[in-house]
């Protein structure tokens, strides 16, 4: 009785920090050279086609189908590439997030190819269900059920929705890109209160490469900024020099 009590009280606190994140956010938007780098507003892909397209597939594996989440794997991680879709207001907000190391060996920022297998580090593409909110080792955290061939081991392999200072959008400025995970869907220690609370349990997270961007050089000067970038929730240790 007292692991329920204490269960509801966690899943109450994280709602309310979630709602408190998003009016934040509100008020202090990502800078324009995060979200824009320059270039037009307009999403490279019709996210919410993507969105009705895959909860169709899924049909009743899905409880709510009010929002969904798209991860753009096709879109470097110094893009915004998660796409938070609601089709209630038609409305798609985008933001970074990382892929795995084993997708990325070469540390460029690309994603180059998924993996499911265990051990792999690798990032796996296809439809999850979000599960329940718990605290782990790296915090508030989502757990994910994989839905397809292509990411059945999502749960053996730990695969769940997280922040990090390695996924914090300041580090694009002097970095040019997001650290990488180990296959999670890892977002900034400011910004995951607002994607747990928005996305929330029993909803759909879709990955894949969507985006036929291609690989070049950054399409925008890195500002000068982020001399001071303080690790946002940190108790100790100074700031790691590397994007990882």
């Amino acid at each position: 009785m007292k692991e329920l009590i204490d269960r509801r009280a966690m899943l109450a606190a994280m709602a309310g920090a979630g709602a408190l994140a998003a009016t934040s956010a509100r008020a202090a938007p990502l800078p324009d050279w995060i979200t824009g780098h320059g270039q037009a507003a307009t999403p490279p892909v019709d996210y919410l086609a993507v969105a009705r397209q895959q909860l169709a597939r899924q049909g009743n594996r899905i409880a709510q189908a009010d929002r969904v989440g798209i991860v753009d794997f096709g879109l470097p991680s110094y893009r915004p590439r998660f796409a938070l879709v609601d089709l209630i207001a038609g409305k798609v907000d985008m933001y970074p997030v990382t892929h795995g190391r084993g997708s990325d060996p070469q540390h460029d920022g690309w994603l180059k190819t998924f993996s499911n297998v265990p051990g792999s580090l690798a990032s796996s593409r296809g439809a999850y269900r979000t599960s329940d909110y718990y605290w782990g080792s790296n915090g508030s955290s989502m757990r994910l059920a994989g839905l397809e061939a292509d990411n059945s081991n999502a749960d053996m392999r730990a695969i769940v929705v997280h922040g990090a200072w390695y996924a914090e959008p300041s580090l694009i400025a002097t970095q040019g890109k997001l650290g990488r995970s180990e296959g999670c869907f890892v977002f900034g220690e400011e910004l995951l209160p607002q994607i747990l609370y928005k996305l929330g349990p029993g909803r759909l997270l879709y990955a894949d490469k969507l985006s036929l961007a291609p690989a070049s050089p950054l399409p925008f000067e890195l500002p000068p900024v982020a001399d001071n970038i303080i690790r946002t929730g940190a108790t100790q240790g100074s700031m790691p020099t590397k994007a990882d």
